[in-house]
């Protein structure tokens, strides 16, 4: 092979290289630190973003005539015909029957079995606000509110109207590093880039493709690729004078060893009988159901993943794309809880949805625009399946709307993270570290897991 120039080399490899690996597994070697107090269980918790902001208020729906008659008022074409909703029970009596959007049978069967919670009308805030308030400038906000950026970064970081450069994720996994330092993947990992939700001060979350580690451009098993591989090998393990060239080698060894170690664990994952759809968020949620087979082979104690998909943003076209976008959301969820049935891990994993915002009740002819307030989702065999929060009446102009039918959350996204903290194995004194605006809301604990 013709001789390599090892600059040259480190510069044209390393751009794509540092970019599929800013972050790697967070092992003792990674981390710094000795082993405290490891945990003695294994906990998992997944995040699904829906970005653009999901319709919720369409995906679960008052069954009873009389809110069900003010629902359809509001949203006009958008309504969902009320002998096509999903009936579902909850444990708790909330007023009215509701009612889950019709593409989300897998769901409907998972609440009616008491896997499922359903948060109701939460949001991004400050502090508890009513519709006076909000009016008369009488409450702290979220900055931005209504904008996607902004709130997308809202639900990460739950920062207020401060900034912040961590998440709620990545300060999560800050607090715990010394009780996982032998895990040998870091505790925060990503299948859909890098996130500020996992973006921390003393830890470093682990970024994949979505069926796995990106592997690096000219290695493989065969000539010439494997001379490829050892020149680069060779490249990295060399000594350099600059801080900085040594410093890059360092991240180049580590994100090979790194994909290495992942892609060799999922490649000996055990072969099970689930089926995932073949979606972007069904491949996802299947690679993540890989790692988790494997916790013990790497072990994990520890971990948060965060997986997405698109297409929320539901300006136009809406009653034609929200039933593939909700049974989609439906279908991989439930894949994955069946997948954690199989393994024997369905009380150790638990997923939950955030998304932008809700959006608007009102029609603007063809679809919906950004909201505040909506509903997300819970689902493990640790969840206390029920309804939570309080479910708004979707009345135009109501208690609840400050105008064109956005609604004002009446729980917080801090109450939320807080709630899935604690279960995680976050102590109370610490919850506010990860949810700061919680000290705000009385209810530090909304109760849907077990």
């Amino acid at each position: 092979m013709a001789a390599f120039n090892r600059r040259q080399f480190l510069k044209a490899t390393g751009a794509g290289a540092a970019a599929a690996f800013a972050s790697y597994p967070g092992g003792a070697f990674a981390q710094g630190v000795g082993m405290v107090a490891p945990f003695e269980d294994y906990k998992a918790l997944v995040c699904v973003f829906l970005f653009g902001g999901n319709d919720s208020f369409n995906m679960l729906v008052p069954r009873s005539n009389a809110e069900y008659g003010v629902y359809a008022a509001s949203r006009q074409n958008l309504a969902i015909a009320q002998t096509d909703l999903l009936p579902i029970t909850p444990a708790t009596p909330a007023g009215a029957d509701y009612g889950l959007h019709p593409s989300m049978t897998g769901l409907q069967g998972l609440f009616g079995s008491n896997r499922v919670a359903l948060i109701s009308n939460m949001g991004p805030l400050v502090e508890p606000t009513t519709k006076d308030q909000y009016l008369n400038g009488a409450t702290m906000l979220p900055p931005q509110l209504f904008s996607h950026n902004d709130q997308q970064d809202q639900w990460h970081s739950l920062k207020g109207a401060s900034v912040s450069k961590t998440g709620w994720a990545g300060r999560i996994a800050d607090l715990i590093r010394l009780n996982v330092a032998g895990q040998q993947m870091a505790t925060n990992a990503s299948l859909f880039g890098s996130s500020l939700f996992q973006s921390a001060s003393d830890t470093i979350a682990y970024v994949m493709g979505p069926g796995g580690p990106i592997q690096f451009d000219g290695f493989g098993d065969t000539s010439p690729f494997m001379e490829q591989r050892q020149a680069f090998a060779n490249i990295i393990a060399a000594n350099y004078d600059s801080i900085y060239e040594r410093g890059f080698a360092e991240i180049q060894q580590r994100a090979v060893a790194s994909a290495d170690l992942v892609s060799n664990a999922i490649a000996n994952a055990p072969l099970r009988n689930t089926v995932f759809p073949q979606s972007q968020l069904g491949q996802q949620l299947q690679t993540i159901a890989q790692l988790i087979d494997v916790r013990d082979d790497l072990q994990m104690q520890r971990q948060i993943f965060f997986v997405a998909t698109g297409g929320f943003d539901s300006h136009d076209d809406q009653v034609m794309n929200q039933p593939g976008l909700l049974g989609g959301i439906s279908g991989a969820l439930t894949a994955f809880y069946d997948a954690t049935v199989e393994m024997g891990v369905a009380d150790s994993v638990t997923s939950f949805t955030q998304s932008d915002f809700g959006r608007t009740l009102t029609s603007n002819g063809d679809g919906t625009d950004h909201g505040w307030g909506g509903i997300q989702l819970v689902v493990g065999d640790a969840v206390n399946g029920d309804m939570y929060g309080t479910y708004p009446l979707l009345q135009i102009g109501g208690d609840d709307d400050v105008g064109g039918g956005r609604m004002i959350p009446t729980t917080s996204a801090d109450q939320y993270a807080a709630t899935l903290a604690r279960w995680f194995g976050i102590d109370d004194v610490d919850l506010s570290s990860v949810a700061p605006n919680l000290d705000n809301f009385i209810e530090r604990d909304l109760g849907f897991m077990l």
